[in-house]
């Protein structure tokens, strides 16, 4: 589904429903961790994927049901364990950050310690079985050598589709090596073949605590929107949206600089860790929405939320 930005683009975004998700399911196991998130509109099933020591997807249906008001909940169904090519779960530490849904399959990015046991990476996996079907190395700039790739705990931290087996990763804050502390690195996948540096995003509009949590594509718009999470101690959080221009081809394209930005905070949202984003379904009035959900953690004292957004559009605008 399209999305349409605000037009104009100071309209902002107008927060249409927020739901807290339950602590934990029907068998007693804890719900949380959700740190991305995916929408199959054909069976208005949304997906999040946890960040848990044993990382799993957990489907939840009714999500335009509740949006227009036919329910008052979300059901979840059951949850998906993630395994390695042979059926075993997948060893504790993989930390799931990002997610693309392909037909049946799943893309899914982990982020990494720097250490043997939990590397960053991306794998695909069957979404009937959860079962792994392949595994992508990712750059060689990203790998974890000393003083150089990705920081511990700072990537790959996003992952969109800008067309069909087309994906884009970006990490969360800028590679140990970059001269530039202010250049977020992203990568693209093509066919689901080799993973190739490609470019960067200027996030000059940061905060020293925040990082980038999720990208979107928006290919009919040309842009790129991007979920920037900020933590100031001991409970301050911020949530800024991004827009950036749409990457090129480029093997060595310049670095994207925002073009607009909103604060999200302003606009109603909980103030909590928001790091999903996905294209939601269709409000009655015909604008397709956002779909947010955040990571709580798995802190008592904080919340799994799901909030859907939707443009603000002038009257010139629809017209």
């Amino acid at each position: 589904m399209d999305l349409a930005l605000p037009c104009p683009l100071d309209a902002g975004w107008e927060l249409v429903r927020t739901l807290e998700l339950p602590k934990q399911g029907a068998d007693g196991v804890p719900f949380g961790g959700f740190s991305a998130a995916a929408y199959q509109p054909e069976l208005d099933r949304l997906w999040l994927l946890s960040d848990a020591p044993r990382g799993h997807l957990v489907p939840w249906g009714g999500l335009a049901r509740w949006l227009n008001g036919q329910s008052t909940t979300l059901h979840p169904g059951p949850r998906l364990l993630l395994r390695d090519g042979f059926g075993h779960p997948l060893p504790k530490g993989f930390d799931g950050e990002g997610l693309v849904l392909e037909g049946n399959n799943a893309w899914i990015a982990s982020e990494g310690r720097r250490t043997p046991d939990r590397t960053a990476r991306l794998i695909q996996i069957d979404i009937k079985t959860g079962r792994q079907r392949q595994a992508l190395p990712l750059p060689p700039s990203w790998r974890e050598l000393p003083g150089r790739g990705l920081a511990a705990n700072r990537g790959p931290e996003s992952l969109t589709a800008l067309a069909p087996s087309k994906l884009l990763l970006a990490a969360e804050r800028p590679l140990l090596q970059s001269d530039d502390r202010l250049l977020v690195p992203m990568a693209r996948v093509h066919q689901g073949k080799a993973v190739r540096p490609q470019g960067t995003l200027q996030i000059s509009l940061l905060a020293e605590r925040a990082g980038l949590t999720e990208i979107l594509a928006l290919p009919a718009q040309r842009h790129l929107l991007a979920l920037v999470r900020g933590f100031q101690p001991p409970s301050t959080w911020t949530a800024q949206l991004l827009l950036f221009p749409y990457p090129s081809s480029s093997n060595t394209p310049p670095p994207l600089q925002p073009v607009h930005g909103w604060n999200l905070l302003a606009a109603g949202l909980p103030q909590d860790n928001w790091e999903s984003l996905a294209i939601g379904p269709k409000l009655r009035d015909g604008r397709t929405t956002l779909v947010l959900a955040s990571d709580d953690n798995f802190n008592p004292l904080q919340s799994s939320w799901v909030a859907v957004m939707a443009p603000r559009r002038d009257q010139a605008c629809a017209e």
